[in-house]
């Protein structure tokens, strides 16, 4: 479930990235209600862009801003209370990493959804039934 957080040059240091990413990850399977299930902990993947401040803009200016993607096959955070869970804590997450340097109001989020039968793991396509399996699985085998 890839997560792509995109910052300016400068927002936060490398350690404080790692930090928003592992916090970013432990907001999507609290939000999920997946904390601790092996399955969907090592497919919580991602990148950090760290662009140049001249290339992050709001209203058509730079400004020092975050933003948060999310990518999910169709079945997971569909409830507006996990959605709104997932983005109060990614927001909270981002605010804390990035120490006084950034104004809530500028980290946006969002989710993309993926159709059913189009997730791929390992070479795998999963449908949602697939992946529902897969998570039953892991939380069958802790």
């Amino acid at each position: 479930m890839p997560i792509t957080l995109t910052v300016p040059e400068g927002l936060l240091s490398q350690q404080a990235q790692a930090q928003a990413f592992a916090g970013l990850t432990d907001a999507v399977l609290d939000a999920a209600g997946l904390t601790g299930n092996d399955f969907m902990t090592a497919n919580i993947i991602g990148t950090i862009n760290v662009l140049p401040q001249e290339h992050v803009l709001a209203a058509g200016e730079p400004i020092a801003a975050a933003f948060v993607e999310l990518k999910l096959p169709e079945i997971a955070l569909v409830s507006a209370e996990a959605k709104q869970a997932f983005f109060e804590k990614a927001a909270d997450v981002i605010e804390q990493a990035a120490e006084g340097r950034l104004k809530r109001e500028h980290i946006w989020s969002n989710i993309v959804y993926a159709p059913e039968g189009a997730w791929g793991i390992a070479g795998r396509s999963y449908n949602n039934a697939d992946l529902v399996g897969a998570i039953q699985g892991a939380v069958a085998a802790s």
